[in-house]
């Protein structure tokens, strides 16, 4: 029952702050000590892992799983300092209210940010289990580029036209990744046009040559041969499809480069042997009552000053 008397409550009230300002200031060193484990708990994370990237992560053989163990390893010294500073700070109430509440917010908040939880997870899993690694040249639902980092909720990609590329984990689980660099070894092909008057065999040993004199393709080696076929009989030129294997550790080098450097040896030497490499022939048709196309040929300008 509360006193009516206005004296005894403000007695009531100010004895109560005093309480609480007495224990406060017993427990005032404690709080100060659980706040300066906390910063020396996180210090202590930072050192840790900086000296776990500079010793460990450049020797590492999967510098991915390195970075994301790197990053956990940080996090879990954090939360045991902050566990520590309560407990420390007399708090024990708080931590273990703390711990019981996390454990009802995670349920919560899992179905209030499924997605960011999906990925979360995700990349827990790829940390384990992935099928590409550091600097791996990967397509991921249409998005081409390099791998540059595994974070716990995205795959950081670049792409060759300098973007930066963030694609969830969820996406990099759950749907097909193309590795082009998985195994070190990659298939280029293009197509070249000769006449139909040309000797077929003749021009296919003219790009053998090239292939089997340039370093860069991969040589004497039967799971990946380098061969020409006829591809095509096309409107006006026989097709020709070359394929050679390169090593594509360096995609952009290896693939697109030198696939366009041996485009070009291919059509200077077909030409430098006599091979016709004809252009699209058009054809034109008369229809209805037309006898003829009228056609008129125009001098040179040239020619006219001389006649």
């Amino acid at each position: 029952m509360i006193s009516s008397n206005p004296q005894t409550a403000r007695e009531t009230i100010i004895n109560s702050i005093e309480n609480y300002y007495d224990k406060f200031l017993e427990l005032l060193p404690r709080i100060a000590l659980g706040i300066l484990l906390v910063i020396a708990g996180v210090l202590i994370a930072q050192l840790i892992t900086n000296i776990y990237k500079k010793r460990i992560l450049k020797k590492a053989e999967d510098p991915l799983m390195a970075s994301f163990l790197a990053q956990a390893i940080k996090i879990i010294f954090v939360l045991i300092a902050i566990l520590l500073a309560l407990q420390v700070a007399g708090l024990n109430g708080v931590a273990t209210g703390i711990l019981t509440a996390a454990g009802g917010a995670a349920i919560i908040l899992g179905f209030a940010f499924q997605d960011i939880g999906k990925n979360f997870l995700a990349g827990i899993i790829l940390a384990f289990n992935r099928p590409f690694n550091v600097n791996d040249t990967i397509m991921v639902s249409g998005l081409f580029g390099k791998v540059k980092a595994l974070n716990f909720r995205y795959t950081h990609i670049k792409t060759f036209d300098g973007r930066d590329i963030y694609i969830p984990n969820s996406d990099v689980l759950t749907k097909p990744v193309e590795n082009y660099t998985g195994d070190g070894y990659f298939r280029n092909d293009f197509v070249v046009g000769i006449g139909y008057e040309d000797d077929i065999e003749a021009a296919k040993q003219v790009i053998y040559d090239i292939l089997n004199s340039n370093t860069n393709i991969v040589h004497n080696d039967a799971a990946h041969e380098n061969f020409v076929i006829e591809d095509e009989l096309a409107a006006s030129t026989v097709n020709l499809k070359v394929f050679f294997w390169v090593k594509t550790m360096d995609y952009r080098k290896s693939s697109r480069v030198l696939r366009g450097e041996i485009i070009k040896e291919v059509k200077e030497a077909l030409e430098s042997k006599g091979f016709n490499m004809p252009a699209d022939i058009k054809e034109i048709k008369l229809y209805g009552n037309e006898e003829d196309f009228p056609l008129r040929v125009r001098k040179d300008p040239k020619d006219l000053e001389t006649e």
